[in-house]
């Protein structure tokens, strides 16, 4: 298959298949006498994978680590869940960090007026230097 049709099949962009390619997450593939890419259904499960991981905000190096005991037979789950885990554990940190930042937008909103005044306490606060 060529890489439009391996676009199509995995959901993933032609010129990701290349980064994914020139990053290592996917062999070279194989090229015609015209050098053009050849694809298998294997390239395609394992972009079809990269494209969930990528999905569930893994970054390419986490990526790299699950492809890698994705493809070893002797890996315990344990290995993978505690991969999952972190993932899960920074995840919840940027949770943390949108909250603290909603709620501070949100006092900020609640203590202007929001009519004709030019005082503003949102710009006001912006102002401030980090504390």
């Amino acid at each position: 298959m060529n890489i439009g049709e391996v676009s199509k099949a995995s959901g993933v962009s032609a010129k990701m298949i290349r980064y994914y390619e020139q990053t290592g997450l996917i062999p070279s593939a194989q090229r015609t006498s015209s050098g053009y890419r050849v694809y298998s259904d294997a390239d395609i499960h394992r972009l079809r994978f990269i494209r969930r991981a990528r999905d569930l905000g893994f970054s390419a190096t986490e990526i790299g680590n699950l492809l890698n005991l994705w493809n070893d037979n002797s890996r315990q789950s344990a290995d993978v869940k505690r991969l999952a885990q972190a993932h899960i554990d920074k995840l919840q940190q940027k949770i943390d960090g949108l909250q603290q930042m909603a709620n501070t937008l949100q006092t900020l909103i609640n203590c202007c007026a929001g009519d004709d005044r030019p005082d503003c306490p949102i710009l006001a606060n912006l102002e401030q230097p980090e504390h």
